[in-house]
């Protein structure tokens, strides 16, 4: 592409990239001085220059210019690095149906069974903390909300591959950073606020008013679905110029589901819309999957879809990989894998944990806690875990520079009545929690769910994943060892 078509008043040279990151080499690239939480582009662009850079936008001056590079001064270099993404990769956003989904809690899920239903009448892809995916194509995650330049780069791939549709997470991180403000959704929807990213919001106001900006940015004709029963879910629409839709069990609701049974392995819901009532099953599991899959049926239906193509996929939604994943290897006991990591996640499968445990027995925990993270939430974890388990081990989380075990003793800090153990090493806690349950337990494994990396001091270390350790663990130290007699 031209730059000229980028940018009036320049030179008609050929632009073949974009970059963000000077690190990355990009020949004959435009390099955007963007602001970070830790670094600002100004102090890079020799580095940018010397990997291809030959277009400099900036909005600070810049002393000694190369003769050789385009300089161009704006205000604002994110507004006008949206603005240039989103043209550069010939609008990919508008091209498709845009489905985006904020919240603490329930991204991953809702987005990925709107994917799963919508697929088999429009292809749809899907952006989030889980993966990358999209037709036969399947890439490890980037972050939850890509940067700028990798999501338009990522949309455009889609549209070249003929999606029609797509489900993206929107973190508040990545809304508050301005990675969105180019992207043109179509349907918005709000899970729930709680305790999270204090650490980078500061307070939970300021962690609200992050989120709020995904719906006030929405345009008239795009619809907002919110949960009715989250103390904010109206507060959060208050201000949009579209039109908004509610979900929700305890108050009344466009979608309302009126009565509900939580069984071990399926869940009954009868949903009221529109003066007609639904009577709903799905494979996912506990209350907090009655929201996640009543809210993608909302923005299902209301992209066009009507109930009876809805409801059949219900029943068999593909495994949420991470998310409230049953581990079954044949072990007379339970084993959930959750991505839980806030205190009303860790909560609601301790919840469900407790309604599938029979009193006799018992729950056993696993968790940690992220390092460079969000300190405050650790003691309510502890809390929290001596409320609802029987057992608890504490364990690693993406320590980063921070010692595991001090980690662990600050979420130990809240654990008053209820045993607990510090075992460093993630894959060695599971193991033990595999070697002490007996029939009927539960074990809970909480924090990474699928992740195949762990965040250390020095960057990311590959991991297997919860999932696939509760797996190898249980067949290496219970199936192949006596079935667990030494338990």
């Amino acid at each position: 592409m031209k730059l000229s078509e980028l940018f009036e008043n320049v030179p008609d040279i050929e632009i073949k990239s974009l970059m963000a990151d000077s690190r990355k080499k990009r020949p004959d690239s435009i390099f955007f001085c963007e602001k970070g939480m830790m670094f600002d582009g100004h102090r890079f662009v020799d580095q940018a220059i010397a990997n291809g850079a030959k277009v400099i936008v900036h909005s600070e001056t810049i002393e000694n210019k190369n003769p050789d590079v385009i300089y161009i001064k704006v205000k604002d270099v994110n507004a006008v690095f949206n603005q240039v993404a989103d043209a550069f990769y010939g609008h990919p956003s508008h091209k498709m149906k845009m489905f985006g989904v904020t919240g603490t809690n329930g991204k991953s899920s809702i987005a990925c069974i709107i994917r799963d239903i919508m697929n088999p009448y429009a292809p749809t892809g899907y952006i989030g903390t889980i993966s990358i995916e999209y037709g036969q194509v399947k890439l490890p995650p980037l972050l939850t909300t890509p940067d700028i330049d990798d999501l338009h780069g990522i949309l455009h791939e889609m549209v070249e591959a003929g999606i029609q549709c797509c489900a993206l997470e929107a973190s508040s991180i990545g809304i508050d950073q301005g990675r969105i403000d180019s992207i043109d959704f179509d349907y918005g929807i709000f899970t729930n606020l709680t305790h999270d990213h204090l650490d980078y919001h500061g307070t939970m106001e300021n962690y609200f008013q992050a989120k709020k900006k995904f719906f006030d940015h929405l345009k008239p004709s795009a619809v907002a679905i919110t949960n009715v029963d989250d103390p904010v879910g109206m507060r959060i629409v208050q201000d949009c110029k579209c039109r908004v839709v509610t979900y929700g069990i305890d108050h009344d609701a466009d979608y309302q589901v009126v009565k509900y049974q939580l069984l071990k392995d399926k869940t009954l819901f009868v949903l009221q819309v529109g003066g007609m009532e639904y009577e709903m099953e799905t494979n996912l599991v506990a209350l907090f999957n009655i929201y996640n899959v009543v809210a993608a049926i909302a923005a299902l239906h209301e992209s066009g879809l009507a109930m009876e193509q809805i409801m059949p996929g219900l029943k068999h939604i593909r495994q949420i990989e991470g998310r409230m994943e049953r581990i079954e290897c044949g072990q007379p006991f339970n084993v959930l894998v959750d991505f839980a990591h806030t205190p009303d996640g860790i909560e609601q499968v301790c919840h469900f944990a407790t309604a599938i445990t029979p009193k006799d027995r018992r729950i056993i925990a696993i968790t940690g806690s992220a390092g460079k993270r969000d300190t405050a939430k650790r003691p309510i974890f502890g809390q929290l875990l001596d409320r609802y388990a029987d057992m608890i081990i504490l364990t690693e989380d993406d320590p980063r520079n921070e010692k595991a075990v001090d980690i662990a003793q600050q979420i130990a800090s809240g654990i008053h009545t209820k045993p607990y153990v510090i075992i460093e090493d993630r894959y060695d806690a599971i193991r033990s929690a595999v070697e002490i349950a007996s029939e009927g337990d539960t074990i809970i494994i909480m924090g990474k769910g699928d992740e195949k990396f762990i965040y250390r001091e020095y960057g990311r270390e590959p991991y297997e994943g919860d999932d696939a350790i509760a797996r190898e663990v249980i067949q290496k130290y219970w199936m192949n060892n006596g079935e667990g007699e030494d338990s």
